[in-house]
């Protein structure tokens, strides 16, 4: 071991300026004698390189050894700290693959191609928690490599998703960035996001997932000053309910919303601290929206000032700031609104992460450091494959009359593609760079091969349209949204497109006008509707034959369309949104209290499409359905059976559902609540039985009286089906607390 020279240790420590903290262990050090620790195998310059101390004394060592200006660049998003050898990371956009390319970083940062696979909402429509998972791992496999291959000198391993908001309306402006408007599905498939990014080793994090946007974020219009407004319960029941089943799963890092909860603006609300930290466990990052913290005081008017706006977030628990932090930090010191202590206490949770990560241990002993090697795995087949799966998976059939879908290859001799975004397959603000993209008329055209004439066009010129439907055996019509309203910043010049810092200010279709004029021409059509929320498209509904849906972003988007359109592949994909007939049936945009008729679980009047709901080239009968027991005590589990069986000709798969209904409440409940599901394939005449299971604790609601959740004593109706509204069976529970 060296021998320990005071005046060369001392030396590295002449240029930085000194807190009072540091000051005080560098003493203690001096007349320690040395800092080089040994772990038996392992010298380390200082304690917090030594993996095998225990976290908190890792950080412990790490905050002492901080100038007071160290501190503050550790409230940015990358604490990195040259000076000691500590390399940490910053943060990527992830909704669905890696971004770092798409029309929200162009320009900003360098390109990198990735696997890109379909929107978040897509995603969540194929109603596979564990498929999500796969892309989640596979997401977090690209971002490793990418941070830690020689090859590139970008990318970053805190990773911003899953997004945790819900879709409460489809007006929403960045509905495709959510899993949709059940809170408890959204959990679901939060936590296999969440798991997927991060991984299943023991000890170390493939990546670090982080949530968006902590809380109740579902307006875009105002959202820099807008308060979102509802009750306890709602919040316990609904709106945090994703998120804490994002940090059950193991999360440790969230984003604070623009917007106010309850008249206060969320990145510096108590909730962060008294429920996040203090009941969830959430210790690790918890940062602010791109430019935040100038909102607390020019949009919210909350303070009067920047020094006041960092010191409260700050002492909210924000260790992260998407902000020019540095000056409003050293303010709010200087005139004594914060503290050195208070910094400490916060940027502890970043150490956490980076911790986690292993950016900390020596690369041999983590197991994630191999991902550098080899050739890009977004090129290889693994990936394409698995990107071609998922998009099938997360197509939804919503109408087929008469059997009119799967179109046979055997009888068509030419195909009329109509549609603006046929040829295209549109990113949208948070995607990456595909390394190919395959677009709806360049699958289709690869899968009728030479024999068929396939010829498309936009739907501009009126001419080219009436000629190629009129001579086509076939019509089909690609509509839909405009992923980025190919538009700037904050415009959209489309009604019924939306985007982030957008609302949608419509939703019904523009290009239903388009559907009508060419099914008068020739009535043989089939309607893709590529979009990220959902339309009021009656008359397509009322009169097309056949509709499927689908999001945008997949590179595979033609090769899976397709596949479906021509019957290679079954769809099976379900709604997770309720798609209403006209914007009629809406609740003001601002009304947060979903009680008012939002949401499958109390909406008024019929919608066009239900929750849960999608079609399939074969059918299904549900038969045998019992539970293990007709009452249910505070710490049992009902499990539900029903057997399924494929009654129709093609293998296919259908997603089982169970809801519930508490029939006497002290309180307003749904009318329907998601407990269970589960997707199946089934072969031609293929049953299965499946079991659904459902605990206690999922029936609890929040008691604002106690502050508590509680199980109510009574009836509750299990309903099984296909759908939020197409039941199969039921049978009546009686809860007992």
């Amino acid at each position: 071991m060296e021998a320990f020279n005071p005046k060369k240790k001392l030396q590295q420590y002449t240029q930085p300026k000194r807190s009072a903290t540091f000051t005080a262990v560098l003493i203690t050090l001096l007349l320690s004698g040395s800092f080089l620790l040994s772990d038996g195998q392992k010298n380390y310059q200082y304690p917090f390189q030594n993996p095998a101390l225990n976290t908190e004394k890792r950080i412990d060592n790490i905050i002492s050894l901080l100038t007071i200006d160290e501190k503050i660049t550790c409230l940015g998003t990358n604490p990195s700290i040259p000076r000691l050898g500590i390399k940490g990371t910053g943060h990527i956009e992830g909704l669905h693959g890696v971004a770092l390319g798409g029309p929200g970083n162009w320009g900003r940062r360098k390109l990198v191609t990735t696997t890109t696979f379909p929107q978040a909402y897509g995603l969540a429509e194929t109603w596979d928690t564990a498929l999500i998972r796969k892309v989640a791992a596979t997401e977090a496999y690209e971002a490793r490599y990418i941070f830690q291959s020689e090859k590139y000198s970008t990318g970053a391993m805190v990773v911003r998703a899953p997004n945790a908001d819900l879709g409460r309306d489809p007006r929403w402006g960045r509905t495709e960035e959510c899993f949709g408007e059940d809170a408890w599905f959204n959990g679901c498939m939060v936590q296999a996001y969440v798991k997927g990014l991060q991984g299943n080793h023991p000890k170390y994090w493939m990546t670090a997932s982080l949530m968006k946007h902590f809380l109740a974020n579902s307006n875009e219009n105002d959202r820099v000053r807008s308060t979102s407004d509802f009750d306890e319960r709602l919040f316990r029941e609904y709106y945090s309910l994703p998120f804490k089943m994002g940090i059950d799963a193991g999360s440790r890092a969230y984003m604070a919303a623009y917007n106010k909860y309850n008249g206060i603006p969320m990145m510096v609300h108590p909730v962060l601290k008294d429920i996040t930290v203090k009941e969830w466990g959430q210790n690790g990052i918890i940062c602010t929206d791109g430019g935040a913290l100038g909102l607390l005081w020019k949009e919210h008017k909350y303070y009067p000032d920047s020094a006041w706006a960092a010191a409260a977030a700050v002492k909210s628990g924000i260790n992260q700031f998407l902000d020019r932090h540095t000056n409003p930090i050293n303010k709010a010191l200087k005139e004594g609104l914060l503290k050195e202590s208070d910094i400490d206490e916060v940027i502890r949770g970043n150490f956490r992460v980076m911790i986690k990560l292993g950016l900390l241990d020596p690369p041999e002993m983590v197991p994630y450091t191999s991902i550098k090697d080899g050739e890009e795995p977004w090129l290889g087949a693994t990936n394409k494959e698995l990107v071609k799966e998922v998009t099938r998976k997360s197509i939804v059939l919503l109408k087929n009359d008469n059997s009119f879908l799967p179109l046979d290859k055997t009888k068509i001799k030419n195909i009329a593609i109509v549609g603006p975004y046929a040829s295209e397959v549109l990113l949208d603000w948070y995607s990456g760079t595909p390394p190919y993209t395959v677009s709806p008329v360049e699958g289709i055209t690869k899968k009728l091969g030479n024999n068929i004439s396939v010829r498309w066009t936009t739907g501009k010129d009126a001419d080219s349209v009436k000629n190629l439907a009129a001579s086509a055996d076939y019509v089909i019509m690609v509509v839909g949204n405009h992923t980025w309203c190919n538009a700037g910043w904050e415009k959209c010049p489309t009604p019924s497109d939306g985007k982030e810092t957008v609302d949608r200010k419509t939703i019904y279709l523009e290009q239903e006008e388009l559907i009508k004029e060419v099914y008068r021409i020739n009535p043989k059509m089939v309607v893709v509707l590529a979009a990220s929320f959902p339309y009021a498209i009656t008359w397509t509904q009322h009169n097309v034959p056949a509709i499927v849906h689908l999001t945008h972003n997949s590179q595979e988007m033609g090769n899976a369309l397709a596949d479906v359109l021509f019957g290679d592949y079954n769809p099976g994909g379900r709604l997770v949104q309720t798609w209403p007939r006209s914007m009629e049936q809406l609740p003001p945009m601002m009304d947060y209290n979903i009680r008012n008729g939002r949401t499958y679980m109390y909406f008024k009047g019929e919608p066009l499409y239900p929750f849960g709901y999608g079609l399939s080239y074969t059918s299904f009968a549900y038969s045998a359905f019992k539970i293990n027991s007709n009452t249910l005590r505070s710490n049992d589990e009902i499990i539900a059976d029903v057997t399924v069986t494929n009654s129709g000709k093609v293998t296919g798969d259908e997603v089982v559902q169970l809801y519930i209904q508490h029939l006497h409440s002290v309180v307003i409940r749904p009318g329907k609540e998601l407990k269970a599901f589960q997707r199946i394939t089934l072969k031609p005449g293929e049953k299965k039985t499946i079991h659904l299971k459902m605990k206690a604790t999922d029936l609890r609601y929040w008691d604002e009286n106690k502050h508590g959740y509680v199980l109510e004593a009574g009836q509750l109706k299990l309903m099984v089906g296909s759908s939020s509204a197409d039941i199969k069976f039921q049978d009546i529970l009686n809860v007992i607390q």
